[in-house]
């Protein structure tokens, strides 16, 4: 067995924080509560584990029940006539699968979503184009919560573009179903108006040898919260958890996870990238691992870096990993946060390359190894043209 750390780890149920608080006791993640009920669980306070970074007056009533549905979301999915496309009432009896919900806001979005949208790409298809599913917020000053459901049968291939744009409150869950040997690939894109309040709940269900790649982009609102968990439904599952997120002033934009290691033989790994510039610019990250005991031969690692470009702007990065058995290939975890490295901006200029486009290389260089994984092109190619706008922002 190997394994490494570059932070106080959490398998005695502590964890060392990167904005220098004290160690905290944490529970086990095994032990969480789930349930479909929104009134089975306690309106948060702001004190909870699970709620102390998050800004809750900025929730706009997401967690306290006052937040009334008063519009509706536009799910617009462009797919091969190979993949099926269907919207269903909530008794759909394939709802659920993905997982249940964790908190009050997944339990509130279960419970007041009318419809959702279901995409599944059949059995031995791999489609030759992209899925497109594009959400559209509710609007200016309106609130709604949904439900999507994507798919990947048995032996099942295919990647998916998962858009969010416009304005608005939503509360949401997403289920990833990927069955036995399949493979799913998933770009979730958070690119809000300024004005945008997003709280997802993601369920990703790994069958059998079942591979699951998932990477998430945040980039606009107001706040976005995005909460994913992992669960694998038998051995031989592998998952890949990317992440860039970049936050301007004012901006809460916050990632949680939860790999739950809970079958033997299954792979998992994790890596955030987060840069942040101007006053009160705010990022959060907290990558729970949980190897259970049952899950021997499991190899895991998780990574989260920051890069602060300016002062007034905070990033809080927790990693914890819980283990429960010695019998595993390895497992490790590692958080950075700092500023622009002096020495690489030295050598640039040394080399002639004026002070701000050194900035800008540096930055690049920083989100290069997420961005070189995102297989679409023109989802790459927006993505950095929204980085260059952002550095332009305060001349980065």
């Amino acid at each position: 067995m190997t394994s490494t750390t570059d932070t106080a780890d959490a398998q005695h149920g502590l964890s060392e924080h990167s904005h220098g608080g004290a160690v905290v006791p944490q529970s086990s993640r095994g032990q969480r509560f789930t349930s479909y009920d929104v009134d089975a669980f306690e309106v948060p306070g702001g004190r909870e584990e699970d709620w102390r970074f998050t800004p809750t007056k900025r929730l706009k009533g997401l967690h306290d029940g006052t937040a009334k549905a008063t519009a509706s979301l536009n799910v617009e999915v462009e797919a091969g006539s190979d993949v099926t496309v269907e919207t269903v009432g909530r008794d759909d009896e394939r709802l659920g699968k993905g997982g249940v919900p964790a908190d009050r806001v997944a339990a509130q979005a279960w419970s007041s979503f009318e419809q959702a949208t279901v995409i599944t790409i059949p059995k031995d298809v791999q489609p030759a184009e992209p899925v497109s599913v594009v959400v559209h917020g509710p609007g200016a000053g309106e609130t709604a919560y949904g439900h999507i459901q994507i798919r990947a049968e048995r032996f099942a291939e295919a990647v998916v573009v998962l858009d969010y744009r416009g304005s608005g409150v939503l509360g949401e869950n997403v289920e990833f179903v990927t069955d036995d040997s399949a493979r799913l690939s998933v770009v979730s894109v958070h690119d809000w108006a300024d004005d945008a309040t997003q709280v997802s709940s993601e369920h990703a269900y790994l069958g059998r040898d079942a591979v699951f790649r998932h990477l998430a982009v945040t980039l606009g609102g107001d706040l976005v919260r995005v909460n994913t968990t992992i669960t694998y439904g038998d051995k031989g599952g592998d998952a890949e958890l990317l992440g860039l997120y970049f936050a301007d002033a004012g901006q809460h934009l916050e990632h949680r996870m939860l790999v739950d290691h809970a079958q033997p033989n299954c792979r998992s790994n994790v890596l955030y990238k987060g840069a942040l510039q101007g006053d009160g610019a705010h990022s959060v990250w907290i990558g729970d691992v949980l190897i259970r005991a049952a899950a021997e031969g499991t190899e895991t690692f998780e990574l989260n870096r920051n890069l602060v470009l300016t002062e007034g702007a905070r990033a809080d990065s927790v990693p914890n990993l819980e283990i429960e058995t010695g019998e595993i290939e390895g497992a490790g975890h590692a958080s950075a946060t700092g500023r622009f490295d002096d020495e690489q901006l030295f050598y640039l200029q040394a080399r002639g390359i004026p002070k701000e486009q050194a900035r800008r290389l540096v930055v690049r260089g920083f989100f290069g190894e997420i961005l070189q994984k995102i297989t679409v092109p023109s989802v790459r190619e927006r993505l950095e043209a929204a980085i260059e706008a952002e550095l332009a922002v305060v001349g980065a």
